[in-house]
Formats: structure tokens, sequence, C-alpha cells
């Protein structure tokens, strides 16, 4: 049996990547200056920078990020542990965090759990650490996950994002409590005797600043407080919620937890004859996309979620730079976006 005989042309050679001193023999210069070039350092005259990138442009070269990292010691990668994407508010975050990151010049490692326990933050940290990232923020916005995050920032530097208060992490929240007393003192400006609320679940650090929020505006005014009643974030609790409260007529006034649950609740409320805001007023909260599109337009309370992807990834990068400082704890002020489901309380 005669051999096989594979003949190999250069065209068919596997072609080589071009490499930083490729690009330095066309350009005409050091090894150096094609790095200054790289990472932007001011030292390089104007036409030899020109040269420079039209080489690395002419042989279309891409830096190898892993030698670049070796050579640094900067992966220039952030990590991120989310949980439970699918919400509204930690998809939001998550975004804002990865635009910011990208504005700043990082890549993104997520981690996304289901669960925030304890040992499932800590493994995710590590998982992250085990990558190199230079930072970690986490989206913690379960009450479990809150005291973990003072043991997981050892050895790597950590921001909280959404998080409860802690002394010993950097973090950035949005002011729950502001928010829901906006909402709270919006529906009693507007006549109002008082203001039932629908709220999320207890587990939840969002839904206990809402209710404290909620809580205190009414305490404040001198109104009663009625039983909150707890849902689940969805469209679903919200309607089955909504059952309850479309049956009780000394209700005029409502405060939904997030904009989820209060779908539900305009359509419990429909097919009851409660008419919004005729005969109900309500607002919502996290001002999502359809919110406008409801009907009645939803008034709700807007968080600004691009503010605090930028905050959190300012607080990590001047940690990563050496500030040694006490952690930040910043609080982001939400905004009533005013539309057509709530009015005046209508007088016999």
């Amino acid at each position: 049996m005669s051999a096989k005989v594979i003949t190999v042309t250069q065209d068919s050679a596997p072609t080589r990547l071009p490499v930083m001193a490729d690009v330095a023999r066309l350009a005409g210069v050091s090894h150096q200056t094609v790095s200054r070039v790289l990472n932007d350092h001011p030292n390089v005259a104007a036409p030899t920078r020109t040269r420079v990138l039209a080489a690395i442009r002419e042989l279309n070269y891409r830096p190898n990020s892993a030698a670049r990292a070796l050579a640094s010691k900067r992966s220039k990668t952030l990590g991120v542990v989310s949980f439970d994407t699918t919400l509204y508010g930690p998809a939001s975050m998550l975004y804002g965090i990865e635009r910011a990151a990208r504005s700043a010049d990082y890549f993104i490692s997520i981690v996304s759990l289901s669960s925030m326990a304890r040992r499932s933050v800590l493994e995710a940290v590590e998982r992250l650490r085990e990558q190199a990232v230079e930072g970690i923020v986490v989206i913690a916005p379960q009450i479990s996950a809150s005291g973990v995050l003072a043991q997981a920032g050892d050895g790597v530097p950590l921001v909280g994002a959404g998080c409860g208060l802690t002394e010993r992490v950097p973090l950035v929240a949005i002011d729950q409590r502001a928010g829901a007393a906006m909402a709270t003192r919006h529906l009693l400006d507007l006549g109002h005797r008082t203001v039932h609320h629908v709220a999320g679940p207890a587990s939840w650090l969002d839904a206990t600043g809402r209710i404290a929020g909620w809580r205190s505006t009414l305490e404040g005014a001198g109104a009663p407080v009625p039983e909150p009643l707890s849902g689940d974030w969805s469209a679903r609790s919200g309607f089955e919620l909504g059952q309850r409260i479309a049956a009780d007529a000394e209700v005029t006034a409502v405060f939904c937890a997030n904009d989820q649950m209060t779908q539900g609740l305009l359509r419990a409320l429909h097919e009851a004859g409660r008419r919004v805001p005729e005969d109900i007023s309500v607002v919502g909260f996290d001002d999502i996309p359809e919110a406008a599109y409801f009907i009645p337009p939803l008034t709700t309370v807007r968080q600004d979620f691009g503010e605090l992807g930028r905050r959190a990834l300012e607080l990590l990068v001047a940690r990563l730079a050496g500030n040694s400082g006490p952690p930040g704890q910043v609080l982001i002020q939400p905004e009533l976006v005013v539309r057509a489901s709530a009015r005046p309380v209508a007088r016999a």
C-alpha cells in the first residue's frame, strides 16, 4: 500500500499572528515605543504615535491581553457577583455596572447566583479570585448576604451594590426609604386619609427599606398605618393581593413596592370594577420601561441604575488605586415620576 503524501504549500501553512516586534519593525521604532502607544503614554511624539497606529492597523495587530496582564501584574478585569438577573432591579444594576466598567476600560467576569446564602457568596468570590480579577462588585439585595460582605472582602478589593449598610465594605445603594417616602407623601398630599402598601418579600433589603419609608411617612403625618400586604415581586402576587384590596371599599390609595406587582394590582382592580385613579390612586416603584404604557400610565419612583453602576465602579477603582481611607457609603436619591395613576381623592 502506497503512502499518502500531503504537500503543504505556503498558502496552506498556518498564518502567524503579528506580534509587537512586527509593529515596531514596520513603524521603525523600538518595542518600548509601541508599548507606550498601546498604553496611551503621553511621552510619545505625535508623528511617532501616528506611525505606530498606522502599523497596528496595517498588520491588524491585537495585543495579547494575557501577556500584558503577566507583564503588568494587572488583568484589567473586574468580577461581579449578581443575583437572579431575571428581576428588573438586579438586572438593571448589572447592566449599569457593566457599562461603567466598559467606560473605565475594564473587562467584566460575572458569577450569577440563584441563592445569596453565605456559602454561595463566598464560593463565588473565590471563583473570581482564581480568575485573577482586580476587584469585585457584589450585588446583594437580600438580607442573608449583607453580613457576608465583610468576610468576603478579605484579600481582594470589594464594593457592595444595593446592599445593607456595613462598616467594613464600601457600598453604593439607592435610598429606598427616601423613594418610599416620596411615593407615600405624594398620595397624602393628594388628600388621601392613608396609604395602603403592597410590599416585597421580607428577606429583601429593598422591601424592608420601602416599608420603613412608607411607615415613617404615615406616622409623621399622623395617618393610620394599615397592615402591609407582602408579595414576591411578581405580577401574579400583585394580582392576588389586589383582589383583597379591591374588596375593601375604604381603600383610596395604594403604594406598591415594584412596578410588576403594580401591574397585577391594576388588573385586579379593573376586574373588580374599581377605577384607577377615580376610585383608587396607585403609585409604583422602579419605573420599568413599560410603566409609561400601563393603563393608566403609572406614577412611580425611578431608580438611576446607571448612576449606581458608575458610582460603584468609582469606589472600586479608587480602592484599586490605593485609597485606604474609611469605606465609603454612597446613597443615590431616587426620583418620583408623576403620571396619571394618582389624583386628588374624591370628596363626598
